[in-house]
């Protein structure tokens, strides 16, 4: 009863004069719901499996100040979904149904600029997202492998028989061999992963808006409107760059720490698989135009210094302290050789990578170690500017400085402070000189 009387107070409908998206809800507590049009940022019309055997689609409306989404329908049939999908981004509201078909037409006949295939996408699966697979593997590995345990224990049967077998696959496999099924299963999983979210991925432009949709399972559609979009960033290891793709990720406005999980990730819309060419093209769409050259900054030495100290050093020395007086890590003593090996020249890497590029109209911030992630801003989408500086990096004239939006911090540190002032006063000034929206 409480569902029935919940489904027939919910009503919404499109306000053609003042511009707005109303929603109606509430059996007791009556609630109106007001959006205004220029305030969304992302319309979504999703279709889980369910939806597709019962033949209904889900729609969620984002703007930037909502905790989660502002709007969240969840059972609307086909007609409805692409005539809200057409008219919420546009500012133009419903009017006649012949008028709806024609624009409707006008709409289905957009051809994609950019369309992900199953062989790149099989190329995207091989070479990113390594870091999520191998968590989510260790998170499935070990609960089986204490619920065996549990499961022999509750029997009275466990004689250490998981930890005989565990310990009998070093001896009959190499661990040559374990380690090259290891890395297939992570490749399987990441290939899998990627096919099933992006299957069928394409971007399509209607009118001032980005049409955007992928899912297999789960069929997504992402109307949205570049001017919202806060960063404009993508990353290319070097597997990559030897098979001409690379992974972007458009960022818009999030309203902090009240979005988690889901609702954070979908304001990041994640574009795999693009090539230099599609590239350049999605920018100059979200941006206007491809960054020139601009003026380099790099940080100074000391950008080495607490990292090796606390990541290297420390953990090392701690481990070989312990070492001398605990006969057990005896023989683990070669993995902190290792460990050492691998992690200074990976802090050295970062150190070279991490960059900032400014020119008149743009700011580009380069960073990463095997992922060489380029971040895109404009000043005038800044919101906030912080600079610091630690007491004992007054006499060498370093500092750091962080560009606070809407989307996120980026962050360049240890600069020199003297050129990272004078960068402040430049950005603030086309901040307060300018006339462009930041939303």
């Amino acid at each position: 009863m409480y569902s029935y009387f919940n489904y027939r107070n919910f009503t919404f409908f499109l306000d053609e004069q003042k511009q707005e998206f109303v929603i109606n809800k509430g059996i007791f507590n009556k609630t109106q719901l007001t959006v205004q049009l220029d305030k969304i940022q992302q319309v979504n019309i999703n279709q889980n499996l369910l939806q597709k055997i019962i033949g209904i689609y889900g729609l969620k409306v984002d703007t930037a100040g909502s905790e989660g989404k502002e709007v969240s329908i969840k059972a609307i049939d086909e007609e409805i979904a692409n005539n809200l999908r057409e008219h919420l981004l546009s500012r133009k509201s419903i009017s006649n149904k012949e008028t709806y078909t024609e624009k409707t037409a006008t709409f289905q006949e957009d051809i994609p600029f950019l369309k992900v295939s199953l062989s790149t996408l099989f190329k995207v699966g091989l070479t990113s997202n390594y870091g999520s697979t191998i968590a989510l593997l260790l998170a499935f590995i070990y609960p089986v492998f204490d619920n065996a345990k549990e499961f022999l224990k509750a029997f009275d049967m466990d004689k250490g028989q998981v930890e005989n077998a565990v310990e009998s696959l070093f001896t009959l496999f190499s661990i040559g061999i374990l380690i090259a099924a290891f890395l297939f299963l992570i490749l399987a999983i990441n290939v899998i992963r990627t096919f099933v979210k992006y299957f069928e991925f394409h971007i399509s432009k209607h009118k001032h808006s980005l049409l955007i949709s992928h899912g297999l399972l789960a069929k997504k559609n992402t109307l949205l409107s570049p001017n919202k979009v806060q960063i404009t960033s993508y990353d290319q290891n070097y597997f990559q760059k030897k098979m001409n793709l690379l992974n972007m990720n458009l960022k818009q406005a999030s309203s902090g720490e009240a979005k988690k999980g889901k609702d954070l990730e979908s304001n990041n819309l994640q574009i795999p698989g693009c090539n230099p060419t599609e590239r350049d093209e999605l920018i100059k769409m979200i941006m206007g135009d491809i960054p020139a050259k601009g003026k380099l900054f790099i940080p100074n030495w000391r950008f080495l210094n607490l990292p090796i100290f606390f990541r290297v050093v420390f953990p090392v020395g701690i481990f070989f302290i312990l070492w001398a007086y605990i006969s057990e890590l005896n023989p683990y003593y070669p993995a902190a050789i290792i460990y050492f090996l691998l992690a200074v020249p990976m802090i050295y890497i970062s150190y070279k990578r991490h960059q900032l590029t400014v020119n008149k109209e743009f700011i580009i911030k380069r960073s990463g170690i095997w992922d060489i992630k380029h971040s895109l801003l404009f000043p005038h989408k800044i919101q906030a500017i912080t600079t610091f500086q630690y007491p004992w990096h007054k006499s060498v004239d370093v500092g750091h400085v962080n560009l606070h939006t809407a989307a996120g911090i980026i962050h360049f540190k240890y600069g020199n402070y003297t050129e990272i002032k004078k960068l402040v006063n430049y950005w603030l000034y086309q901040i307060e000189s300018g006339s462009e929206e930041w939303m």
